[in-house]
């Protein structure tokens, strides 16, 4: 069953068509991967999906649910929920508070409670805090539970922001370029960390150049090239696909 449906997508920004005519549906349960050449308009197609852009033209369905036009605050509470190409951590709190604010949707967020801080507070309180030491497990981030932002390495604080995303309580998760500026070892990391995502029921739409996790995850995986969709199928499929290799190599190869 389709979970995201993507129709006649496009936007342009001035005189550059930056997606075109893009569709694509991803079913309820796998990982499905955007993949292109640079300036193919992959973190475009994101921002168009989570609203960070409006789009030009085109539909969007979550379930069934048109969600073109939605502001990211409101995809949340529909269950969608993103990482991004560059760091978006905040470095003067907490690993751990990192991780709780992702978990904002789902709290109670009564200002009298809070004020005259009520039991039921006190107890939501240590239930999120234990919550977030979970994902933190969950991810990998064992030794950084009780660390600051700001003393965690670069591919640790990756693997803090997909633990937030995962503090939203997703049903659609993006991920664009988990492993980018990674080691060999923190890509494989990052690898299994995807996999067991995808394995607890939750859809993964990730973004990423590093081609051997791409063929490693994917279920299918869709090429984009000047923003326009230039295949789509199993990583097999596309590995052979003429048009891809063209696109990848140069139309000699």
């Amino acid at each position: 069953m389709a979970l995201l449906e993507v129709e006649n997508l496009s936007v342009r920004f001035g005189n550059v068509r930056a997606v075109q005519d893009v569709s694509f549906t991803v079913d309820q349960g796998i990982v499905y991967s955007v993949i292109g050449p640079n300036g193919a308009g992959k973190t475009t197609l994101f921002n168009l999906v989570t609203g960070v852009y409006q789009p030009e033209s085109g539909r969007i369905r979550l379930d069934g649910r048109e969600i073109q036009g939605c502001d990211p605050s409101r995809l949340a509470g529909y269950g969608v929920a993103r990482t991004f190409q560059n760091l978006q951590v905040w470095m003067n709190m907490s690993a751990l508070e990192n991780v709780m604010v992702g978990a904002h949707l789902h709290l109670d967020r009564s200002l009298f409670k809070a004020l005259l801080r009520l039991p039921s507070i006190r107890r939501g309180d240590a239930a999120l805090r234990e919550r977030a030491a979970e994902l933190m497990r969950f991810v990998g981030l064992d030794a950084y539970v009780h660390a600051r932002a700001d003393s965690m390495p670069y591919g640790a604080l990756k693997r803090l922001e997909i633990a937030r995303a995962l503090a939203m309580q997703p049903r659609l998760l993006f991920l664009d370029e988990p492993a980018a500026g990674l080691n060999p070892k923190e890509t494989q990391e990052v690898d299994q960390l995807v996999r067991r995502i995808a394995d607890t029921g939750i859809t993964v739409v990730l973004v990423e150049h590093d081609m051997k996790m791409v063929m490693n995850l994917s279920d299918r995986i869709l090429v984009l090239d000047y923003g326009k969709r230039l295949a789509e199928g199993t990583g097999p499929e596309v590995r052979r696909n003429p048009d891809v290799i063209a696109a990848y190599l140069g139309g000699h190869a």
